[in-house]
């Protein structure tokens, strides 16, 4: 019987099991997907057995992911209502579902994590917001939960209450800052500088410049000052992104995502 499994092997899906397979063996993990071609690249690759069905995989593992867009819950959990236990550990990644609400699709008491990584989990950098009611669990389950996130990404736990904000600051802002590293890049290019060289001159600065927040501690308002002299080039570019509204288009885009999460269902 494998470890974990994972039930869908789009995007989100297949980051994770990247990542995962950093710190479980391949026998320890099984995986489904609807998609033939999909399942037999994804094995090919990495050694993942593949289970012919959703039924299939969440009776052979312990830790069931559920990494399948929200409107394919009710499917996914009709499929699996015969063979999961209380023993089973579900995980579900979809936002805007509650725990209760994942609970109350199962036809049994069934015991849930709820979880929003990303996707830069496949290169083993991901962020993941996780909640859970920590007095249903084992400490070994909660050893097995903590490692599961912390292989792919920096697990930090949440209230419930908290996972449609966790959503909007990293489940979907790697987007934003793909945008940003983009538009950065073009502006760039405009001046004579080759694009993949631009490309890694500002993905290389975003990645040094979130490892400065990380580890000095420092707020990023300051390390900002400490790159603007006065009257010189860095605070004139500053000032340009205040005047055409960088922060009021983050907030907005926040504002926005956290709506869609609040009402994914209604």
């Amino acid at each position: 019987m494998a470890t974990i499994g994972f039930i869908g092997m789009g995007n989100m899906g297949y980051a994770m099991l990247k990542g995962v397979l950093s710190a479980y063996s391949p026998e320890q993990i099984i995986f489904s997907c609807i998609e033939k071609d999909v399942r037999q690249r994804v094995s090919d690759e990495t050694g993942v057995r593949f289970a012919e069905s959703n039924a299939e995989c969440a009776a052979n593992a312990k830790y069931v992911v559920l990494a399948v867009k929200p409107n394919v819950y009710d499917t996914v959990i009709n499929n699996i209502q015969n063979v999961v236990t209380e023993e089973s550990v579900i995980i579900s990644i979809a936002p805007g579902i509650t725990i209760d609400e994942v609970k109350s699709k199962f036809e049994r008491k069934v015991r849930v994590v709820r979880a929003m990584p990303n996707t830069p989990a496949l290169v083993g950098a991901g962020t993941t917001g996780v909640s859970y009611e920590k007095a249903d669990f084992t400490f070994e389950e909660r050893d097995v939960i903590e490692k599961f996130f912390n292989s792919f990404s920096k697990m930090v736990e949440v209230p419930e209450k908290l996972m449609s904000a966790v959503v909007c600051a990293s489940g979907s802002s790697p987007a934003y800052v793909y945008m940003f590293i983009e538009a950065l890049a073009d502006s760039v290019v405009k001046y004579g500088i080759p694009r993949q060289d631009a490309y890694k001159l500002v993905a290389q600065t975003v990645m040094g410049s979130a490892k400065m927040v990380l580890e000095t501690g420092e707020h990023p308002g300051k390390l900002k000052d400490n790159v603007c002299s006065p009257g010189g080039t860095t605070i004139r570019g500053v000032a340009a992104l205040e005047e055409y509204g960088m922060r009021n288009a983050i907030m907005k885009a926040t504002d926005a995502c956290y709506d869609a999460c609040n009402n994914i269902n209604k």
